[in-house]
């Protein structure tokens, strides 16, 4: 009894310890930095800029009076956080207010994380390693990423569970909180078209009317915006397009170690190459093994394109940390990236500030060592993930449910996340 009650209530307890040093990792700092100490001790969080610089202070409604370089659905979270951070602040509200606004929500749809793995059946041994996952610490309150991780896990057992039109609707809402999420669909697409069964017009008409529920629900979060302010609306994709890289991203790194030098307009077209190209190698060596659950094969996608982007920011890697706890057969790998992560995280950051001469010396090449390091371990598991088979707990209860009328063995949990 005591064992089973451990099993149930020990992650959400450590859950909770994490989350709460997640929040103390940023807000140590205060609403203020002093020289270079966001980077020296790694307090730096969007959220201090943006309280005064995306007009979240003065609650300036997203894209209508603020512009705001992320898609509606955070746009629409962030200002919402600014209105608590305020009500709950009042006229002195700060910075550090709003931070801890930000913390808690992103706490919230952690523990809803931790919900939809244990409703899934997901091992026990995963369900702490989310609980306690380092990234947890460096990013939940660093910026509003877990919106859009806890779509993307929901559509993701959406579609273990069969349930495909739902998984298109999870996707595309949560590509309008963050562009990752969209990686799944042309996977459910595929998947669809291709399955036994069914007559060519029938797999056509699926696939079809899932088309078109993704792009309604897209539509229905971001047309209203576009049409009311399309430049403020559009900011996010120009963003992205005219913004040249981060430090740790595979592009950048070639051009400080000298190998080549590309300008944006390059590292546009040749990490848009690079990324089809591997994702379709990726899809058609993976499909002999995964064509009945293609959606396994978002985290080897997902990482390829995390690999591949001009831009690596830190926080990426809490995208892809949740599908590895689910779709990986190993968890040593998944160390093995949080250790890549937690380098770079602390080389950029010591980069950063270096110039400043707080940084211990950190340079470049430090920063290239740290991201090969994570990027061999994300290789590994993207070739894994291709070559060998789904472990057995993700596709065993989803592709045999137990009948209705058979009683559930005791212990089990029934699999209906």
């Amino acid at each position: 009894m005591h064992s089973r009650r451990l099993e149930i209530f020990g992650p959400y307890l450590l859950l909770l310890a994490t989350c709460v040093a997640g929040w103390w990792f940023k807000a140590h700092c205060g609403a203020s930095w002093i020289g270079d100490e966001q980077y020296i001790t790694g307090c730096y969080s969007d959220a201090v800029p943006f309280w005064g610089l995306r007009g979240v202070a003065a609650g300036q409604i997203p894209y209508v009076e603020a512009r705001i370089e992320y898609p509606v659905l955070t746009g629409a979270l962030i200002w919402v956080e600014g209105l608590i951070a305020r009500a709950i602040g009042g006229a002195g509200a700060d910075a550090a207010d709003f931070l801890f606004v930000v913390a808690l929500v992103n706490t919230v749809l952690a523990f809803a994380v931790l919900r939809m793995m244990e409703r899934a059946g997901v091992p026990a041994s995963r369900r702490w390693w989310w609980a306690g996952a380092p990234p947890m610490v460096l990013y939940l309150g660093h910026n509003w990423d877990m919106l859009a991780v806890a779509l993307a896990v929901a559509a993701v057992l959406a579609a273990r569970r069969g349930e495909a039109l739902s998984a298109a609707a999870l996707a595309a809402i949560g590509t309008a909180a963050k562009l990752f999420p969209i990686l799944l669909l042309p996977l459910l697409g595929l998947q669809t078209l291709l399955r036994g069964g069914e007559s060519w017009r029938e797999r056509i008409r699926s696939a079809c009317i899932m088309t078109v529920v993704a792009i309604s629900f897209w539509a229905m979060l971001n047309v209203p915006v576009a049409v009311r302010s399309f430049d403020h609306w559009s900011e996010f994709y120009t963003f992205s397009r005219e913004r040249g890289g981060t430090a740790a991203a595979v592009w950048e790194i070639m051009a400080a170690q000298g190998w080549w030098a590309s300008d944006i307009a390059a590292r546009n077209l040749w990490s848009f190459v690079a990324f089809t190209g591997g994702a379709a190698a990726i899809v058609l060596l993976g499909w002999r093994r995964h064509g009945g659950q293609a959606w396994v094969l978002f985290t080897p996608v997902l990482a390829w394109f995390l690999l591949t982007n001009k831009v690596y920011s830190p926080q990426f890697d809490l995208w892809l940390y949740p599908f590895l706890l689910l779709t990986s057969r190993r968890l040593w790998p998944v160390a093995w990236f949080v250790a890549g992560d937690l380098a770079a995280y602390w080389a950029e950051f010591w980069f950063f500030a270096s110039p400043g001469g707080g940084g211990m010396g950190v340079t470049q090449a430090h920063i290239a060592i740290a991201a090969a390091f994570r990027a061999a371990a994300m290789l590994w598991i993207i070739v894994d993930a291709v070559r060998s088979p789904a472990p057995e707990w993700l596709t065993a209860r989803a592709l045999t449910p137990p009948p209705a009328t058979s009683p559930q063995p005791e212990g089990r949990p029934r699999p209906i996340g």
